[in-house]
C-alpha cells in the first residue's frame, strides 16, 4: 500500500502541479476525448478498464443498442470470469432503447436498473480494482457515438479505496441505484410500448416533412469531387474514366449526375443483371424526371428507341444485338461492375462501340485472372473511395464485427478440410443460432444473410434453421431471378408473418445485389480472399432509414488464411506482419466512426498464428500485387508507388530479391534497365542496410547528397530538429558515415567523405550516380525509407535513436546504438558494449527449449519486468558487473520465436534498487542472477496484453 501511495502522489504531482514530473501514466488524471486523427476513442479506455477491473458500476442517462454492441464482447468475457457489475440508466425523454435493455438484461453478472422518476442525466463509469478505483465522469452516455465519434469531454481520475472521493461517488451511485426500478421482462414490455408509440409519432412527423413533390436530389461530397474530376478529364480531351467506389456510396447516382452534366442524346447503361438494370433506370428517373425517355434492353425487352437504354451484358453483347447499333449510336456509355469487363462478352461489347465518353464503375477493380481493367479506361481514375474512407465520411452504415471460434466436436475443429457432416451437424446449428441470438441485430428484428462454403451446406443449413423455427431459404447459382427477387422481397418485408429471417447462400450475393435492410451477416466460410470478404461485408453496409447498424458474426476455424481477416477489416493491404498484429491488438481504435471489431481470445490467437505462419513473400502473391499496381498506373511501379496507393509493403520485394530493382528485372521480360554488377550490388546494400527505415538520418544524408552533393552537418542537425524535434549527436553522425560506407557490416565502399563540417560523395561514387537508372532506383529507395520512418515516428515514443514498440533486429540495435561493428551474431540474450546493454527476450519459450536457456523472464506489471542473466553467472562475474554499471539498459521483447527475428522495443529500464539477487534456474539448477527492471515508461496496454497473453 505504501508503494501505491507513493505512485499516486507522483501521478498527482504530474497531473495537478508539474507536468514534467515523471510518474506512472496509468494513475495520472486524464481528459478522455474522441478524435479522428490520430485516432482516439473514449471506448478504448472503457474497454481497458473493464478488462482490468474486479467490479464495475455504470450510471448513464441514455443507452442504445449500438452502445451495448460496442461492449458486448467484453461484458460476455467478464460474465465468464465472474466479474460483477451494476448499471443504472434513465427513462429520461424515453431515449434509452428497449432492445439495449434486453441485451444488458441477459447477463447474469449484471444488476440492471432504470431511473423512472426525475431528470436523471448522470454519465459516470466506476471501476473497482484491488486497492483503488478508476473513475470516468463527463459527457459520454452509453451510446456508440458518445464513445467513438461525438465531441465529448470526460475526466478520468484514480483514487484509493479509503479516499473521500470514492466514498462520495459510491454513496451517490448506491442511492440512485436503490431508487431505480429493476429491469425485468415485464418492465421491458411495458417500456417498449411507450418507446414504440413515441417512435411512430416521430416517424410520422419525419415522413410528413419528406413529402415534397418538388424535392431535388443533389450530389453528396464524394460525388461532387468525382464530378469535378470527370469534367477535368474531359477538358483534358480524355474520353474514358474509371470510378472506384465502395458499395453503398452512390455510384449509380454519381453516373446519373455526370450524365446530366454531359447531356448525351443517347446513353447506354450496361449491367449484368436485369434487376440491377431496373434499379439503375429508377435512379436515373429520379435525377432526370421526365426529361429523357428510358427503357430496357434485356431478355424479351427491346426498348431500343429510348434516349437512355439500360441493358444487360448477356443480351447486348451478342453479335445479333450489337449489329443493330452503329458504333457511335451512343454518346455516353456507362459500365457498372467494371471489374467484370475483362470477360469476353464485355470486351466484344467495348470493341464494338465508340462513344464520346466511356465511364466504368466498380467497388473492386482487382481481378484474380490477371486481366488489366485499368487499360480499358486508359488508366484514368477519376475518383477512388474505398471502404474505410467511405466509413470515415459517414457514407455507410456502421458495423460491429464479432470473430467467434467455430465449433469443436470430438476434438475436431472446423478447418479447410472439414467434411459436410461436421459443417451441418446439429451441434453446429445450435452454436450458430446461439451466437446469432446473442449478438442480435440493431432493432431485434433480424434480416440476415449467411454465407456458406458450399452449395450443399447452404441448402441443408437452411432446412435445419427452418426446423428450429427460423424462416430461411437457400439461394444458389441454380436459383432463378424470380426466386432471388421473391426471397429478397420477403427478407425486407415489414409484414413479420411472411418475413424471412435468413437467406443462406455461397457467393451469388458477393456483388451486384441491393438489400439495404440487411442488419446481420453471418460468415460460415473461411476467408480465402480479402476482396470477397469486403464484397460480402458490403452487402449490409448500405444506409437506409430506420437501420441502426450491421451485425457481422464471423465463425473462425483453423483456416490457413485467417491472416486475411485483418487485411480486409482494416483495409491494410501492406501484408506487413507487424502492422497486422498491431491492428488486431489495437482493436476498434483504428477503425473510423462508431464501428467496432471484436475477437474472442481463441479467434484472436488463431489469427496471430495464421499471421506468424503465413508466407508474405510468395512470388505469385508479390507478382499479383505488382501487376495490379502496374495496371493501375500504366507503368512499372516503384517503391513509392506502393506507398502512395496503399498497396503491399514494397520492402517485401526487397526482402525477396535484395532490392526492388532486382525484382523488376526478374519479372519484366522486356526491360531496358541494365546496370553493372557493381551498381546492382550497391542498390542491394543501400536497400538492405541503409534505406530500411530504421534510422532516418542515413537516408536523409543520402537524399541531400544525391540532390546537391554537399551537406553541412550543423545545418543537417537543424533540419532533423525541425522535422522530428530531436537533434542527432556527433556520435550518431559518425555512425551514419560508417554505415553508409558499409564499414559497419565489414563491406567497405567509398561512398561519402567528411571534411570539417561538410559531407560529400566520393568522386568514384559520383560517377556511379551519373547513371540515371541507378540514381532513380536509389532515390526511390531513399524516399521509401524516409516516408516509412515518418509514418511510424511519434515524438513521445522516440528514445535516443529508437521508437517505442517498433520492431528491431539485434543487428538494427547494434547500428542504432552507434556501435562500430555489427556484433549481433555474438549477442546471446544481451551484450554490454560502450556502456549500453540491450536485453533481448523471447517471452513465450518453446516447449522444446533446453533447460539451461529456459530463463524466467516475465512482466510483473506494465512498469516492472523480471529478468534473468545467462546461466552459470554469479554476482561477482565481470559480465554481471557490466550490466549493473551500464549507462543505458534497453529491453526488447518478442512474443515467441514464430514471430521472426525482430523484437519490440519496450523502452529504457532502470534496475530496481535491492532487486539484484543470486538465484538458480528452475529446471537445471544452474546459477543465474535475477534482476527487476523498472521501465521508464509503462508499456501501453495493447502491446502488453498481446505479449503476455498465452
Amino acid at each position: 500500500m505504501d508503494n501505491l501511495i507513493s505512485v499516486f502522489n507522483s501521478s498527482l504531482q504530474t497531473g495537478y502541479v508539474d507536468k514534467s514530473v515523471l510518474s506512472n501514466a496509468a494513475y495520472q488524471p486524464e481528459l478522455l476525448i474522441n478524435q479522428k486523427n490520430p485516432p482516439i476513442k473514449v471506448l478504448s479506455t472503457i474497454l481497458q478498464e473493464l478488462e482490468n477491473c474486479d467490479q464495475f458500476f455504470i450510471s448513464v442517462a441514455f443507452v442504445t443498442t449500438e452502445g451495448v454492441a460496442t461492449l458486448i464482447n467484453k461484458l460476455k468475457e467478464l460474465e465468464s470470469r465472474g466479474v460483477k457489475g451494476k448499471i443504472i440508466v434513465s427513462q429520461y425523454l424515453n431515449f434509452t432503447q428497449p432492445e439495449a435493455l434486453k441485451r444488458l438484461a441477459q447477463f447474469k453478472n449484471i444488476e440492471l436498473r432504470i431511473a423512472t422518476k426525475g431528470n436523471a442525466h448522470a454519465k459516470g463509469y466506476i471501476f473497482k480494482n484491488k486497492e483503488h478505483y478508476n473513475l470516468i465522469v463527463g459527457s459520454s452516455n452509453l451510446t456508440a457515438s458518445a464513445l467513438s465519434t461525438n465531441k465529448e469531454w470526460n475526466i478520468k481520475v484514480s483514487a484509493l479505496n479509503e479516499s473521500g472521493l470514492i466514498e462520495q461517488v459510491l454513496k451517490e451511485f448506491e442511492s440512485d441505484f436503490d431508487k431505480g426500478k429493476p429491469v425485468t421482462e415485464k418492465y421491458i414490455s411495458f417500456y417498449e410500448e411507450i418507446y414504440q408509440l413515441q417512435f411512430l409519432v416521430k416517424k410520422a412527423h419525419n415522413l410528413q416533412s419528406l413529402i415534397d413533390p418538388d424535392i431535388v436530389i443533389t450530389p453528396n461530397s464524394m460525388q461532387l469531387q468525382a464530378l469535378e474530376n470527370l469534367e477535368e478529364l474531359r477538358a483534358d480531351k480524355k474520353n474514358k474514366a474509371l470510378i472506384i467506389s465502395a458499395t453503398g456510396t452512390g455510384k449509380t447516382y454519381l453516373s446519373a449526375f455526370d450524365a446530366k452534366a454531359f447531356n448525351p442524346k443517347k446513353m447506354l447503361f450496361v449491367v449484368h443483371r436485369l434487376t440491377i438494370a431496373n434499379d439503375a433506370l429508377n435512379t436515373f428517373r429520379k435525377v432526370f424526371g421526365q426529361k429523357k425517355t428510358m427503357g430496357l434492353y434485356s431478355g424479351n425487352k427491346r426498348e431500343i428507341d429510348c434516349e437512355f437504354v439500360f441493358a444487360t451484358i448477356q443480351t447486348i453483347s451478342k453479335s445479333k444485338h450489337l449489329n443493330k447499333f452503329s458504333r457511335d449510336h451512343f454518346d455516353y456509355i456507362i459500365i457498372d461492375e467494371t471489374h467484370r469487363s475483362g470477360a469476353d462478352s464485355y470486351l466484344q461489347f467495348i470493341d464494338h462501340f465508340e462513344p464520346q465518353f466511356l465511364l466504368g464503375m466498380t467497388a473492386t477493380p482487382e481481378r484474380t485472372d490477371g486481366n488489366d481493367i485499368f487499360k480499358l479506361f486508359d488508366h484514368n481514375i477519376a475518383y477512388e473511395i474505398r471502404l474505410n474512407r467511405a466509413m470515415e465520411e459517414g457514407m455507410l452504415s456502421s458495423f460491429h464485427y464479432y470473430g467467434v471460434s467455430d465449433l469443436c466436436i470430438n476434438d475436431d475443429v472446423i478447418d479447410d478440410k472439414s467434411d459436410f457432416n461436421l459443417l451441418t451437424s446439429n451441434e453446429r446449428v445450435d452454436r450458430i443460432i446461439e451466437q446469432a441470438e446473442f449478438y442480435g441485430s440493431d432493432n431485434g428484428i433480424t434480416r440476415g444473410l449467411i454465407f456458406c462454403s458450399r452449395k450443399k451446406e447452404a441448402i441443408q443449413l437452411a432446412h435445419l434453421f427452418n426446423l428450429k423455427g427460423y424462416k430461411s431459404v437457400a439461394l444458389t447459382g441454380d436459383s432463378s431471378e424470380e426466386e432471388r427477387a421473391q426471397s429478397i422481397e420477403r427478407l425486407e418485408s415489414e409484414n413479420l408473418l411472411e418475413k424471412l429471417d435468413y437467406i443462406f447462400t455461397v457467393d451469388i450475393f458477393n456483388e451486384g445485389i441491393d438489400i439495404p435492410k440487411i442488419n446481420q451477416i453471418v460468415m460460415l466460410r473461411p476467408t480465402n480472399s480479402a476482396i470477397i470478404f469486403i464484397q460480402q461485408l458490403g452487402r449490409g453496409l448500405r444506409k437506409v432509414d430506420g437501420k441502426g447498424y450491421l451485425t457481422v458474426i464471423d465463425f473462425i476455424g483453423n483456416h490457413e488464411n485467417n491472416y486475411l481477416i485483418p487485411i480486409a477489416l482494416y483495409g491494410d493491404t501492406s501484408y506487413n506482419k507487424d502492422s497486422l498484429r498491431k491492428l488486431i491488438t489495437e482493436g476498434s481504435r483504428m477503425l473510423p466512426g462508431t464501428s467496432t471489431i471484436n475477437f474472442d481470445e481463441i479467434t484472436k490467437e488463431r489469427i496471430f498464428q495464421s499471421i506468424d505462419s503465413a508466407n508474405m513473400q510468395l512470388l505469385r502473391d508479390l507478382k499479383k500485387d505488382y501487376n495490379l499496381l502496374k495496371f493501375k498506373l500504366g507503368r512499372i511501379p516503384m517503391m513509392m508507388g506502393f506507398i502512395q496507393h496503399g498497396s503491399r509493403d514494397p520492402y517485401l520485394y526487397v526482402e525477396y530479391s535484395r532490392s526492388h530493382y532486382n525484382f523488376i528485372v526478374k519479372v519484366e521480360k522486356d526491360h531496358n534497365l541494365e546496370l553493372s554488377k557493381q551498381q546492382v550490388e550497391l542498390l542491394e546494400l543501400f536497400s538492405k542496410e541503409i534505406n530500411n527505415s530504421k534510422r532516418v538520418e542515413e537516408s536523409l544524408i543520402l537524399e541531400a547528397l544525391t540532390l546537391n552533393n554537399k551537406l553541412n552537418i550543423p545545418e543537417f542537425k537543424k533540419k532533423i530538429s525541425d522535422l522530428f524535434n530531436y537533434t542527432p549527436t556527433d556520435a550518431t553522425i559518425e555512425s551514419c558515415i560508417t554505415n553508409i560506407n558499409f564499414l559497419f557490416i565489414r563491406k567497405e565502399k567509398r561512398i561519402i567523405s567528411k571534411k570539417g563540417d561538410t559531407l560529400k560523395f566520393h568522386p568514384e561514387f559520383l560517377e556511379t550516380l551519373s547513371n540515371t537508372i541507378f540514381r532513380d532506383f536509389l532515390l526511390d529507395s531513399i524516399n521509401y525509407s524516409i516516408t516509412t520512418f515518418k509514418n511510424s515516428f511519434k515524438e513521445e515514443y522516440y528514445k535516443d535513436g529508437l521508437i517505442l514498440y517498433k520492431k528491431y533486429s539485434r543487428k538494427d540495435v547494434c547500428r542504432l546504438l552507434n556501435w562500430e561493428k555489427d556484433i549481433s551474431s555474438t549477442i546471446y540474450g544481451y551484450r554490454t558494449n560502450s556502456g549500453a546493454t540491450p536485453c533481448f527476450v523471447t517471452y513465450h519459450k518453446s516447449d522444446e527449449i533446453e533447460s539451461t536457456i529456459n530463463y524466467n523472464d516475465y512482466f510483473i506489471n506494465p512498469s516492472t519486468f523480471a529478468w534473468e542473466s545467462r546461466s552459470n553467472r554469479k554476482l561477482e562475474s565481470n559480465e554481471i558487473k557490466e550490466v549493473i554499471n551500464s549507462n543505458r539498459i534497453l529491453l526488447f521483447v518478442k512474443k515467441k520465436d514464430g514471430e521472426g527475428k525482430d523484437f519490440y522495443f519496450m523502452g529504457d529500464v532502470n534496475i530496481v534498487p535491492d532487486s539484484i539477487e543470486q538465484s538458480v534456474m528452475t529446471n537445471s539448477k544452474s546459477p543465474v542472477v535475477h534482476f527487476k527492471f523498472k521501465l521508464k515508461q509503462p508499456v501501453i496496454s495493447s502491446i502488453y496484453d498481446y505479449i503476455t497473453s498465452d
